[in-house]
């Protein structure tokens, strides 16, 4: 049965293997480890060492609100089990995305066929943009796998009528905006599709009217149901989040445009963005050429194919729809702010190659070339955490077990890496300088940063300490770290 079962699998088999390595192949020296990442373990810690709940998620760079909780507690077991190691989630991490290969596999044959699951799954396990937000703790990352969950069983809901599956649609996207508020871009298309469908029920007055109600407002009730925490929050707050959303939509002059046809004039640079990102690893030159062959190719197919499947529409009004609400957004789109449309993508351009074959052939081969040009195993890790596990190593040597304050300078980096390492073995020695100001100031220095003098720095943490010397300083992987004692009594 095994037997049979690798025969049968093995290049799915090899597609995993692959992703796989990509993936994991010295993971801890590729992951990258900065403040979000150090302040994401910090709470977790926390939660599981002294039982501090929490209600709320990581903060968003769009709008300054937070997040629900639940990414937080959906990684909270591998850290545990990694023996609060950071690797343990990034492992974690790499493992949904990996899972992410399978589900596209299996969702891309179910709906089409085995070919178009094998050719998404591949460009998906290959593509360098989908690696890189693949090996390191942060809360877009688990996007992809459950923006494909919930489109995947809410559309089984409504075109097989297994309404049931809007319970299962619910849960994934509650995960979905739990790991980015931009995940609502994908409401708008099966929302249209719920009420049309809600239409055809009344019209016929099918016997499935009643089921579809029922699970659906089960459905519901579970996404508000998903929200107690984050009320809760607000309610302790004065509304923080509440006021925040508010804002954004209020304030759109910077932020984002409510007007629809506001999006048409933007959609074929966003079009070409997602592309380039996805498809052609960032190389702006060839994104534009995989871009052009890529729309001549879905125009030829929306034209000639008489005979589209309904989960084609599916796949495509998915993508439409996403491209249409990146567009309404004013400032820079990263690529983790689309990754909702991950799955999408690569499953579209399975169905152009699949379809046409041969003619397609130039746009599979420079897609794979620039994935191989672009592969980041080409390049040399970064030691992110390795290096800060070494700074802190060194700064608790040095503390000689005396108390002592800790300040970072940086130009694109915050401090939490340092205090997760500096407080894993002892929480008393690091003293934040809101509550004590000790004898000696540990100063780490990051490269590019303007100004690496710690006496008189105009940074608040160091300011604070009060009028200081330099008494040691030293350099680790091209990073300076200073030892601060004061000339005067405070």
């Amino acid at each position: 049965m095994i037997k049979k079962f690798l025969i049968k699998n093995w290049l799915l088999i090899l597609i995993i293997l692959i992703g796989a390595f990509l993936r994991l192949y010295r993971l801890p020296d590729y992951m990258e480890f900065l403040g979000d990442q150090g302040r994401d373990v910090l709470i977790i810690r926390n939660f599981l060492k002294h039982g501090d709940l929490f209600f709320i998620g990581p903060q968003t760079s769009i709008g300054n609100m937070y997040l629900g909780p639940f990414f937080y507690y959906l990684i909270a077991p591998s850290l545990l089990l990694a023996n609060f190691s950071p690797v343990g989630p990034a492992v974690f991490i790499a493992l949904l995305n990996l899972a992410t290969i399978v589900l596209i596999y299996f969702v891309a044959q179910k709906w089409f066929n085995r070919s178009i699951g094998l050719i998404a799954a591949f460009l998906f396990a290959l593509s360098p943009v989908v690696i890189k937000y693949s090996n390191f703790i942060w809360n877009p990352n688990i996007m992809p796998l459950f923006s494909l969950l919930f489109i995947y069983f809410f559309f089984e809901a409504i075109i097989s009528q297994k309404y049931r599956y809007f319970i299962w649609a619910s849960l994934s996207f509650v995960m979905v905006i739990n790991s980015h508020y931009l995940g609502l871009a994908l409401l708008p298309f099966p929302g249209l599709c719920w009420l049309f469908h809600l239409y055809q029920q009344v019209k016929t007055k099918s016997k499935q009217l009643k089921p579809f109600l029922k699970n659906s407002f089960i459905a519901i009730l579970i996404f508000i149901l998903s929200l107690t925490p984050q009320v809760l929050f607000d309610i302790k707050h004065n509304g923080q989040n509440i006021k925040a959303l508010i804002n954004f939509f209020t304030y759109r002059e910077t932020t984002v445009s409510i007007k629809p046809y506001k999006a048409i004039p933007q959609l074929p640079s966003i079009f070409n963005q997602v592309n380039t990102d996805l498809l052609a690893a960032k190389n702006q030159q060839l994104g534009l050429i995989i871009s052009l062959i890529f729309a001549i190719l879905i125009g030829i197919y929306l034209f000639t194919n008489k005979n589209k499947k309904p989960y084609f529409w599916v796949v495509f009004g998915w993508y439409l729809s996403g491209l249409s609400a990146l567009a309404l957004y004013k400032q820079h789109i990263y690529a983790h702010y689309f990754a909702f449309l991950f799955p999408a993508v690569f499953i579209l351009v399975a169905i152009l190659i699949s379809r046409f074959k041969f003619i397609s052939l130039p746009l599979f081969l420079l897609i794979l070339y620039t994935f191989f040009i672009h592969n980041h195993l080409q390049f040399p890790p970064n030691h992110q955490m390795t290096t800060v596990q070494k700074i802190t190593q060194s700064i608790i040597d040095k503390s000689d077990q005396k108390k002592y304050n800790f300040a970072l300078l940086a130009k694109q980096n915050y401090d939490p890496p340092y205090r997760y390492f500096l407080t894993q073995t002892d929480e008393i020695k690091l003293v934040n300088l809101h509550d004590q100001i000790t004898d000696q100031l540990f100063v780490v220095c990051e490269p590019f940063q303007m100004d690496c003098n710690p006496i008189n720095n105009p940074e608040w943490a160091i300011a604070a300490f009060g009028w200081a010397k330099i008494d040691q300083e030293w350099e680790i992987d091209g990073i300076k770290v200073y030892k601060l004692i004061h000339t005067q009594t405070i």
